[in-house]
């Protein structure tokens, strides 16, 4: 499993990445390796507002549907528009090209550091 030390993560297995008041957010490699092949993927529509634990969109997978949650509080201003016509892309770089929105914070985000959330899904196995 791959874990970048500069993003921040939940315990839903989203990844964030925090530029001043914008966080980039996506979902862990260790999401995309449990859902398997990613088939469809649903976003928000620009401009919309979440608050931490808000879903946002789905995920979609020959194995299952799943919710995906905001780690913070803000507004929306950017969609990856290439993952509903490319939903593999998740499954094939999950913390680079997949990236799944882009929000504006509203306050700062509460979330685990890299070696919280390696000690996280080693509690899950």
């Amino acid at each position: 499993m791959n874990f970048p030390a500069q993003l921040k993560y939940t315990r839903d297995h989203e990844w964030a990445k925090i530029e001043g008041k914008t966080m980039t957010v996506g979902i862990t490699d260790h999401a995309q390796s449990s859902l398997g092949d990613i088939v469809f993927v649903e976003l928000p529509q620009v401009g919309k507002v979440v608050k931490p634990g808000d879903t946002f969109g789905v995920v979609e997978s020959i194995k299952a549907v799943s919710d995906l949650y905001s780690p913070a509080a803000g507004k929306v201003v950017e969609v990856n528009n290439r993952l509903p016509e490319d939903p593999g892309v998740v499954n094939r770089d999950p913390y680079g090209e997949a990236w799944m929105i882009k929000l504006e914070l509203a306050e700062p985000a509460n979330m685990m550091s890299v070696d919280e959330y390696k000690k996280y899904v080693e509690s899950l196995s």
